[in-house]
């Protein structure tokens, strides 16, 4: 790609209140594909502000593009708010993380 100016990677980040628990979120990755994994969503990183507590993965699925001739196509850098954010840490409680406990970190799959 010579010629082509790489494109930096965005910093993202924020604070939100889910039920009483203080939270900082950041922008971990945009979608890519690996060799490990194939082909991999946004995911962003969320921990609580009162110490080491369980992190939390959010993962929002790999949109399945395709070009006019079948080619998977890459996304453009999809667009997120706090509300997508907030969203994503309820279902993640509702699915067994809890914010304050320890232990390995949780990821949670989304759809978009």
């Amino acid at each position: 790609m010579h010629g082509q100016k790489k494109r930096s990677k965005r910093s993202l980040d924020g604070t939100i209140a889910v039920d009483g628990a203080r939270l900082t979120w950041k922008l971990l990755s945009e979608p890519q594909w690996t060799t490990e994994d194939g082909y991999r969503g946004l995911r962003i990183s969320v921990r609580s502000q009162e110490g080491n507590h369980r992190e939390l993965i959010l993962e929002f699925s790999f949109p399945k593009k395709t070009n006019r001739i079948g080619i998977p196509q890459l996304p453009q850098r999809p667009k997120f708010t706090e509300q997508t954010v907030e969203v994503g840490v309820r279902q993640a409680i509702a699915a067994g993380w809890e914010p304050l406990s320890r232990g390995k970190v949780f990821v949670h799959e989304l759809s978009k």
